[in-house]
């Protein structure tokens, strides 16, 4: 059994409305799913998405990789006086997407006191992992 590790229980509206008129909803993403110790996301793989290659911009990936981190982040923090922050971020682009979803899980790596490492990993509609990263988040002072 997975550790439950939300101090905070976020719900997929929750999680839906915080992002609403950012860039996480300009690109379609979307929350679809939270567990116990993961949130899971989509987004389209369409002209929001796209370089004009015609792939899934590599940017894209990291945008929905860093928003699902900073996402779990909110809901393992101690206080709602803390704010977290990305201080690094990496990703691999593994395999290219041209059209359709792909879908964003993230799981926590570490979670301690003022330092959360997430690894977020990126699949097509085929389950093919198209990018894996990992974000460290820093909890700071509101």
């Amino acid at each position: 059994m997975k550790a439950k590790i939300w101090k905070t229980i976020p719900t997929v509206e929750q999680l839906n409305n915080t992002s609403k008129n950012t860039a996480v909803s300009n690109l379609g993403i979307e929350i679809t799913e939270v567990g116990d110790d993961y949130i899971k996301a989509t987004m389209p793989v369409d002209h929001r998405t796209k370089q004009p290659m015609g792939l899934l911009h590599g940017g894209a990936s990291v945008l929905l990789a860093e928003s699902l981190g900073s996402l779990a982040s909110i809901f393992c923090r101690n206080s709602d006086d803390e704010q977290p922050v990305g201080i690094e971020i990496n990703a691999n682009h593994l395999k290219s997407a041209t059209d359709g979803i792909v879908t964003g899980v993230v799981k926590p790596v570490h979670i301690g006191r003022t330092l959360h490492v997430w690894e977020i990993r990126i699949e097509n509609q085929k389950n093919q992992l198209c990018c894996i990263s990992r974000l460290t988040v820093s909890l700071i002072p509101k």
